[in-house]
């Protein structure tokens, strides 16, 4: 093998990978009852999913639970490390009992044997600001890339609330190498 074949060779073998094979921004959790604070004992469980876009301005996802003993009311995305309840920056759902900011999807019916999914993009227009007992986390509306850093250092999670289990009765943290990783697909 000539010298150009074998630099060939060690360039491709330890090429940075490319912006669509990034790992790192691609979220793959499993939620149950036993990571929400308090703890809920169900059978309920869900998958999270979602990637962070290449240029950091949107974040891609899917959201699919199933055997919810209460009838779902809402599902976000709060900032909070794990075993710590924190505020509300993404919607992923609502209701009509409680619908969330203008434009949040309906949350689907959980019905037995069935798996709801609601999926979509969310951007810096999505993220609101962390209000009440927890605004001293100091995320404002629109600041996307906060979100993103939350979620990256391994500070944030979803959780999807009942009303059976207002606080959540289901969650996985998300980001950051935490959580039930979802390793299914």
């Amino acid at each position: 093998m000539n010298r150009l074949s074998i630099v060939t060779a060690l360039l491709l073998a330890f090429a940075a990978p490319t912006a669509s094979g990034n790992d790192k921004d691609r979220i793959r959790v499993k939620l149950i009852g036993y990571e929400e604070v308090p703890a809920v004992s169900t059978a309920a469980s869900g998958r999270f999913r979602a990637q962070i876009s290449q240029d950091e301005l949107s974040i891609a996802f899917k959201l699919t639970y199933t055997g919810l003993q209460g009838t779902v009311t809402q599902a976000h995305i709060h900032v909070g490390q794990r075993s710590a309840n924190g505020g509300i920056v993404l919607w992923l759902c609502g209701t009509t009992a409680t619908p969330g900011p203008a434009g949040t999807q309906t949350c689907p019916a959980s019905t037995p044997g069935q798996e709801a999914e609601v999926s979509g993009t969310l951007d810096a227009g999505d993220v609101v600001a962390i209000i009440g007992a927890n605004a001293g986390q100091q995320i404002s509306a629109g600041e996307l890339a906060e979100v993103i850093a939350a979620i990256r250092a391994g500070v944030a999670y979803v959780n999807v609330h009942t009303s059976l289990s207002p606080g959540g009765e289901i969650r996985a943290q998300i980001g950051g190498g935490h959580g039930h990783h979802d390793h299914d697909d």
